[in-house]
């Protein structure tokens, strides 16, 4: 037995019958589609906190090589413009592998309120006061963090 398509006579439903047809294959898809989406957000919503994450600095070699040359490097807050997650990158010893430390960009016994300037090319900072501090003088972040992927890459972790 041969299953054969109906065909339809009438000029008005070989018309519609394609259409309508169409129209239920999209709205189909779209629905199908639209429930992914919404489950994908559903659970993306659920894993993740409002953390920050990580970034790449750059090549361990190069940054080091930066460092001894044009002093630590400050990366200013890149949530919001009070500056209170504004960074300082230091390299300490010979391997450029190992010795990172990450700064706040104020000093250890005041707030974010009172931001460093680098003195040019030094590991030197003058803060609001007009003091000029050392870089181990700024605060040392408990939620800020560096790590040396492979031996080559310096991220900074900002999600604590």
């Amino acid at each position: 037995m041969r299953f054969r398509l109906p065909t339809f006579r009438s000029p008005v439903a070989r018309a519609l019958v394609p259409v309508v047809g169409g129209i239920i294959f999209f709205a189909a898809l779209f629905g199908v589609t639209w429930l992914f989406a919404e489950l994908a957000t559903d659970q993306a919503g659920e894993q993740r906190s409002p953390q920050f994450g990580t970034f790449v600095v750059g090549n361990v070699e190069d940054i080091a090589e930066s460092i001894v040359e044009s002093g630590p490097v400050l990366y200013p807050d890149l949530r919001d413009a009070t500056g209170e997650r504004s960074i300082i990158i230091e390299h300490f010893g010979d391997d450029p592998a190992e010795g990172w430390q990450v700064y706040y960009a104020y000093p250890a016994d005041r707030t974010a309120e009172c931001l460093v300037t680098q003195i040019a090319k030094t590991h030197r900072f003058q803060d609001c006061d007009g003091r000029v501090l050392d870089v181990t003088d700024l605060a040392a972040p408990e939620d800020v963090r560096p790590i040396v992927e492979n031996r080559k890459t310096l991220l900074i972790d900002l999600s604590e």
